[in-house]
């Protein structure tokens, strides 16, 4: 799908184009969703040069997601989307920017650039120049980043004070021990993926710093100061928060084998009681050829009360030593 943003009253107006409509040329912002070839074509043709492909995107190393090439500045970053749920997704997008326009190549939908349309419909100031509207919509990224983090703190909170305050009368079963394991998966996978963006929009920024130095816009500059004290922030949050996450895993992990211990330790009482008597009654089970409490009154309740007391003693010797 292919939309173009024109200026309006201060602000921009978005506008779904057809294969058959032609790009405007006053167009600022031109915005790619999965594109078709022809979409891409159009593109190329106007602004005179090669948008990058799928592959292109794809690319890990640094140099084939920031570089400047036939006047525009091509930039590559790790967007997530899907960050409310529990399945989080992280794509590459792509800004290339020209001295009036700025394209956005994407396959994924993530809220950032739903939030940001919203705004240029309503006619909010987002910019009347291509890079202030690329560092506009940087920056609702970077806010709704923070916005996941601030709530990934807060559910991660909640998990901590459920391993070490359980409600009163609470034992957390096995259950309970698999919920709060799958919870803290869950996170380290949001905040594991969110560090990578971050990382990847820190080098978009900081490609931009030079790239920037020529240009007679201050405002753009200091913008770029801003984003990026706001992502070194976030990526210390974020690093914060990974090393809560596996503190709170190794605290869940040791609270099972704790768990595991008492019953092992509950089997081994079971042992130690049972393990006296059964050796007596065995004994005296198995001698055929003299049995005394057929012919004694009293034998056979004796049997019965040293059976019962060597069960008794080893439990009473074991709890007396705090073995138990």
């Amino acid at each position: 799908m292919l939309k173009v943003y024109q200026q309006q009253n201060g602000g921009l107006r978005g506008m779904a184009l057809s294969d058959a409509d032609p790009i405007p040329a006053d167009a600022i912002w031109i915005d790619m969703l999965s594109p078709t070839n022809e979409e891409r074509r159009k593109v190329n043709s106007l602004l005179h040069m090669e948008m990058p492909t799928r592959a292109d995107m794809e690319e890990i190393e640094v140099s084939s997601r920031l570089y400047q090439e036939d006047g525009g500045i091509f930039l590559t970053t790790l967007i997530l989307s899907n960050m409310e749920t529990d399945s989080p997704v992280a794509d590459v997008v792509s800004f290339v920017l020209t001295q009036d326009k700025l394209v956005t190549i994407r396959y994924i939908d993530p809220q950032p650039f739903k939030t940001f349309a919203a705004r240029c419909e309503r006619g909010s100031p987002v910019g009347q120049r291509a890079e202030m509207v690329l560092m506009t919509l940087l920056d609702v990224i970077i806010d709704r980043m923070a916005d996941v983090l601030e709530r990934a703190g807060a559910e991660i909170e909640a998990v901590s004070r459920e391993i070490f305050q359980p409600r009163e009368g609470k034992v957390m079963q096995s259950a309970d021990f698999q919920d709060v394991l799958r919870r803290l998966g869950r996170k380290h996978d949001l905040t594991g993926k969110m560090r990578e963006s971050l990382l990847s929009v820190s080098r978009v920024l900081s490609f931009l710093t030079p790239a920037m130095e020529g240009k007679p816009n201050k405002d753009v500059r200091t913008h770029i100061k801003t984003l990026t004290r706001d992502v070194q922030s976030l990526q210390d949050h974020t690093s914060f928060l990974g090393s809560k996450l596996n503190y709170l895993l190794d605290a869940t992990l040791g609270l099972i084998n704790i768990d595991q211990n008492n019953i092992i330790k509950i089997m081994s009482v079971a042992a130690i009681v049972f393990l006296p008597p059964t050796l007596f009654a065995s004994i005296w089970g198995m001698n055929f050829h003299f049995m005394p409490e057929l012919n004694e009154p009293f034998f056979y309740p004796i049997a019965l009360l040293v059976i019962v007391i060597s069960g008794i003693l080893p439990y009473w010797w074991f709890k007396r030593r705090g073995w138990l």
